[in-house]
C-alpha cells in the first residue's frame, strides 16, 4: 500500500543558496553595529547613574553635626578599635573595624565618647566615618544598574531598578550615618553583582580565563565581607550558594561536555566561593582579636580564661592563689557562655518578687559588688592564722563583701521564672540562717579534691531545698537594673548551674602565674561566635522602647527616628517605590506562575499531536511493516514543502542560522524568558531576605528590611520591562519617562525626611509636612 503523506503548508522560499551564504556575514556587521550601541548606551546611562546617585548622597552628608541613632554604637566602637580596647557585639567585626580604620585615617583620634544621641560632635573629626558609609552606600546604584542590566540585557530595565534606589529617602538615610547598614548593603550588592557576572562568563564559554577567576574570587570575597559585617549576611550566601548549585547542575546536564568538566566546575567553585570565604573570615576574627588586646567592658561575656589574654585585665599574667581556701575573697562567674559574675546590691526585690530581700544577680561588668567572702557554715569568721582548703562536697556561707549578706535561698518562687525558688541576700553582718547554706561540688570531683581557681567547674547546692544555684538568663525589669536573674533549680544537672572562681584573694595563699591558662586564637575564635549567637538570641525589646514587626515594613507602615532634636530625620521610604514594589511583586507572581502553567499546557500539547499522529499512521498503514516504515523514515522534503530549500542548501542555512545566533547570543538580545529567569532569582533573594524574620524571636527594627528592598527594586525594572515589551519603542521610552518624573518629583517631596525637617511635626497643619503625612503611624 502506498504511504500516505503528510502535507504542510505553503511557505514562502526563504532564498537562495547564495542568498543564504550571505546572511552569516550581514547578521555579523549587523550585531557588531547594535553591539556598539548598547556599549555606548551603557556607558552614558551609567554615568548618569553615578552622578546622580553620588549627588544625592553626598549633599548635606556631614549635617546634623551631632550623633544620629546608633552612631552613638558603631562610633564608639570605631573609637575602641582606635584605642585598641576590648569590647563586646553581637555583629561580626568587620564593619566596626572598617569605621575604626576610615575614622583613623581621616584624623579621628578616637577619644569622642558617643555617649548619646544628640550629643553635638563639636570639633571632632567624624566626618571621615561618614563619607566612607556614604561613599559604600552610593556604590550599590551602579551595581544594581549593572546586575539588571546583565540580567535582562534592557537599558530600561537597569535604569529604572538604579531609580527605585536612588530616588528612595529610606535608602538615602540609612547610607549617610556611621552604621553597618550601608556596609553591609555594599556587600550584599557586590555578591549578587559578581554572583551574575559569573554566570555571564560561563555561559559565554570564558570558563577558568582570568577574567571568569577574578569574578569568581571576588564574589567569594563579597560573601565573606558580607558575612563578617552581620550574621544576616548568610541569606545572600544561600543565595548565590543556590544559583551556583542551579548552574553546575545545568552543566552536568550538558551531554556535550564531558563528566569532568563537572568536576571541575565543582571543584573550582568549592576553593573561590566556600574554602577562600572561610579563610578570609578566619582573617578577620584573627585581626579583631590581635587588635582589641585591652581590657574593656565587655570582658566579663567572656569567660576567665579568654580575659586572661587581654592586657589590664586582673588575669592577665595574672599572680593568684591557684587553691581556694575558706576566707578567701572571691568573684565567681557563670560558665556558661556569655555568663556573668555573681552579684548583689543594696536594692531589695520589689513587692510581688517574692520576698522582699536583697536582690542576687548576675552581672557582666566587673565591679567591687561581685565579690563574695567564703566562710564555714557553722562560724561566723575564719580564723586569721589557719589555713584550711575549700574542697569538694564542704558546706559553706557566702557573704556578699560590699553589704555583708549572705547567699541565701527559700521556698518562695524566683521572680522570673517561677518553677525555681528565689535566691536573696540575707542576714545582718554576716549573721543569717540556715537557708544560707551551700555544699561545694566540683563537676566530676572526688572526696577531698580542692577547689581551683579558675578551672574548677564548681555547683552550688542548696542544702534544706536540695536545689542548685543557677542563672536563668531571662534579664530582670528596670528594678533589677535590666541584670539577669539569679534563682536555686530543683533540678540540680541545670546546665547553667556551673560556677567558676575567677578572682581569688588570701593573705595566706601561695600565688602562682595563671598565663598557663591562656586560650589560643581558635579557642578564642570559637567562644566568640558562641557569646555573639547566645547575645543576638538574647536581644529583646527594652521597655517603651518602639520596635516594629516583619509585616509592618513592606506597606512602609512606621518609621524610624534618626533625630529627635530641632533638625529631625527619620527613616521611612519613599511611599510612590515602596508601594509599587509591592504591585511588581504581586505581578511577577502572577506572571510567573501563569507562565509556568502556559508552557506545560504547550507541553502537554505537543505530545498529545504526536500521538494523535502516530495513531494516524497506524491506521493508515494497515500492517506493523508500514508501521514501522513510517516511524522509521523520514518524508522526503519535496512531500513535506514543496518551496523548501534542498539538501546543501539547508545545510549552508543552518550554518548561517547557527552563527547568527551565536551572534545574537554574544550581545544577548533581550528576551521575555530572560527577564522571567532574572525576576525570579530577584524573588529569591527577596523572600530569602524577608521571610526568615518572621521566625525570628530576637527584637526587630525597621531597617532589616532594607536588604529585601533592594532586591524588589532590583524586580521592579525588570517586569516593568517585561511588561512593556508588548509596546513599540517609542511607547515604552515616554512610559519610562513618565515613571521617572514620578520619582523624582516624590523624591523632591519626602526629601525633607532624609536632609533634615524643622519647624512643626507633620500632625499640625502649619507644617510644611502636613500633606505629606498619609498614614497616621508616620510620626515625622
Amino acid at each position: 500500500m502506498a504511504a500516505s503523506v503528510v502535507k504542510a503548508p505553503k511557505c514562502p522560499r526563504r532564498g537562495s543558496a547564495k542568498d543564504l551564504a550571505k546572511t552569516p556575514a550581514v547578521s555579523e556587521q549587523k550585531a557588531k553595529s547594535n553591539n556598539n550601541e548598547a556599549n555606548w548606551n551603557w556607558w552614558l546611562l551609567l554615568a548618569t547613574v553615578f552622578l546622580i546617585t553620588f549627588a544625592t548622597r553626598f549633599y548635606k552628608v556631614t549635617e546634623p553635626d551631632h550623633i544620629c541613632w546608633d552612631e552613638t554604637h558603631f562610633g564608639k566602637m570605631g573609637s575602641w578599635y582606635i584605642n585598641r580596647t576590648f569590647f563586646f557585639d553581637v555583629h561580626p567585626p568587620l564593619g566596626k573595624m572598617l569605621i575604626g580604620l576610615s575614622g583613623y585615617l581621616t584624623g579621628y583620634n578616637g577619644t569622642f565618647p558617643f555617649e548619646k544621641p544628640g550629643d553635638k560632635y563639636n570639633e571632632t573629626r567624624y566626618q571621615g566615618m561618614r563619607y566612607f558609609c556614604t561613599t559604600l552606600g552610593a556604590l550599590i546604584m551602579p551595581m544594581g544598574f549593572d546586575t539588571v542590566y546583565d540580567l535582562t540585557r534592557s537599558h530600561e530595565a537597569a535604569l529604572l531598578s538604579a531609580a527605585y534606589l536612588i530616588f528612595d529617602v529610606g535608602l538615602l538615610t540609612l547610607n549617610q550615618y556611621i552604621l553597618l547598614d550601608p556596609i553591609l548593603l555594599f556587600f550584599m550588592m557586590a555578591s549578587v553583582w559578581g554572583m551574575v557576572k559569573i554566570s555571564r562568563c560561563t555561559s559565554a564559554g570564558g570558563s577558568y580565563s582570568l577574567r571568569w577567576w577574578f569574578w569568581l574570587f571576588l564574589t567569594g570575597t563579597m560573601l565573606s565581607c558580607t558575612i563578617s559585617v552581620k550574621f544576616v549576611g548568610l541569606f545572600v550566601v544561600l543565595l548565590v550558594g543556590l544559583h551556583t548549585a542551579t548552574e553546575l547542575w545545568l552543566i552536568l546536564g550538558d551531554l556535550g561536555q564531558p563528566i569532568l568538566e563537572t568536576v571541575k566546575q565543582v571543584a573550582c567553585r568549592a576553593i573561590a566561593l566556600i574554602v577562600w570565604p572561610i579563610l578570609l573570615y578566619t582573617l578577620f576574627f584573627y585581626i579583631h582579636l590581635s587588635v582589641l588586646n585591652r581590657s574593656g567592658n565587655g570582658d566579663g561575656f567572656y569567660s576567665s580564661a579568654f580575659q586572661s589574654r587581654l592586657i589590664g585585665n586582673s588575669l592577665y599574667n595574672a599572680s593568684m592563689p591557684r587553691d581556694v581556701a575558706y576566707g578567701s575573697v572571691v568573684t565567681i562567674k557563670n560558665h556558661k557562655t556569655g555568663g556573668g559574675y555573681l552579684h548583689s546590691h543594696h536594692h531589695l526585690y520589689p513587692k510581688g518578687s517574692g520576698a522582699r530581700q536583697q536582690q542576687i544577680t548576675t552581672y557582666t561588668h566587673k565591679d567591687e559588688n561581685n565579690k563574695w567572702l567564703i566562710k564555714p557554715h557553722n562560724k561566723q569568721r575564719v580564723a586569721k592564722d589557719k589555713l584550711q582548703l575549700l574542697r569538694h562536697g564542704d558546706l559553706v556561707r557566702l557573704e556578699h563583701v560590699a553589704t555583708k549578706r549572705n547567699l541565701h535561698s527559700h521556698g518562695e518562687p524566683a521572680p522570673m521564672t517561677k518553677k525555681h525558688l528565689q535566691v536573696t541576700g540575707y542576714g545582718e553582718n554576716g549573721a543569717g540562717d540556715a537557708n544560707d547554706v551551700w555544699r561545694v561540688m566540683i563537676v566530676g570531683g572526688k572526696a577531698n579534691e580542692t577547689v581551683h581557681t579558675v578551672t574548677s567547674r564548681l555547683r552550688l547546692v542548696h542544702l534544706l531545698q536540695n536545689c542548685v544555684l543557677t542563672s536563668s538568663g531571662k534579664q530582670l525589669p528596670k528594678w533589677g537594673f535590666e541584670q539577669q536573674e539569679v534563682s536555686c533549680n530543683l533540678n540540680v544537672r541545670d546546665k547553667n548551674g556551673q560556677w567558676n572562681v575567677e578572682d581569688n584573694e588570701h593573705k595566706l595563699l601561695p600565688s602562682v602565674s595563671f598565663s598557663i591558662y591562656a586560650p589560643g586564637f581558635f579557642a578564642r575564635f570559637l567562644e566568640s561566635h558562641a557569646v555573639m549567637l547566645q547575645g543576638n538570641a538574647g536581644l529583646k525589646p527594652k521597655e517603651g522602647e518602639v520596635t516594629s514587626r516583619p509585616w509592618q515594613w513592606p506597606i512602609n507602615y512606621r518609621g524610624q527616628f534618626f533625630s529627635g532634636n530641632i533638625y529631625r530625620i527619620y527613616l521611612l521610604g519613599n511611599p510612590v517605590i515602596w508601594w509599587s514594589n509591592l504591585v511588581f511583586l504581586a505581578l511577577f507572581v502572577a506572571v510567573f506562575l501563569y507562565n509556568a502553567v502556559l508552557k506545560q499546557r504547550e507541553a502537554g500539547l505537543t505530545q498529545y499531536q504526536a500521538e494523535i499522529l502516530l495513531y494516524e499512521l497506524q491506521h493508515s498503514q494497515g500492517d506493523g511493516q508500514a508501521v514501522a516504515q513510517a516511524e522509521d523514515s523520514e518524508p522526503s522534503t519535496a512531500d513535506l514543502c514543496s518551496c523548501c530549500p534542498s539538501l546543501e542548501q539547508r545545510i549552508k542555512q543552518e550554518q548561517g542560522q547557527e552563527q547568527e545566533l551565536q551572534l545574537e547570543s554574544s550581545v544577548n538580545t533581550p528576551s521575555p524568558a530572560m527577564s522571567l529567569q532574572a525576576g525570579a532569582w530577584l524573588f529569591v533573594g527577596w523572600v530569602l531576605h524577608y521571610l526568615p524574620f518572621w521566625a525570628m524571636g530576637r527584637v526587630l527594627y525597621f531597617h532589616h528590611y532594607f536588604p529585601a528592598l533592594i532586591f524588589n527594586s532590583l524586580l521592579t525594572g525588570v517586569m516593568f520591562n517585561y511588561l512593556m515589551r508588548v509596546f513599540p519603542k517609542w511607547i515604552q521610552h515616554v512610559i519610562l519617562g513618565v515613571v521617572l518624573s514620578i520619582l523624582v518629583y516624590s523624591f523632591a517631596q519626602f526629601s525633607p525626611l532624609a536632609y533634615g525637617m524643622s519647624g512643626p511635626l507633620a500632625n499640625e497643619p502649619n507644617s510644611t509636612m502636613h500633606n505629606l503625612k498619609w498614614l497616621s503611624t508616620w510620626e515625622f
